[in-house]
């Protein structure tokens, strides 16, 4: 399964997702250092959840990145993250 499928399967698993957006912009870091032929190694990440509402920005990374697991972290170069209640 592509790493963005695992991305967004694992957050809806985790959050009551009422918005999702996964995007692979791997090729963007062309040249960059943790760049793999192929991509799947920098992604956007927007997702709106009620989950998140109250929480500090560190919270809700510390969230997003638990709900993922360490394997799955592992595999990802880079992860931006835009997440709101």
């Amino acid at each position: 399964m592509p790493i963005k499928e695992e991305i967004e399967a694992a957050l809806r698993s985790a959050f009551a997702v009422e918005q999702l957006k996964v995007e692979d912009v791997s090729e963007a870091h062309r040249g960059h250092t943790g760049f793999r032929e192929g991509g799947e190694t920098h992604f956007d990440v927007a997702i709106t959840a009620q989950d998140f509402a109250g929480m500090s920005r560190v919270a809700k990374h510390r969230a997003m990145h638990s709900a993922l697991g360490a394997e799955l972290i592992g595999r990802i170069h880079a992860l931006s993250l835009d997440i709101t209640p």
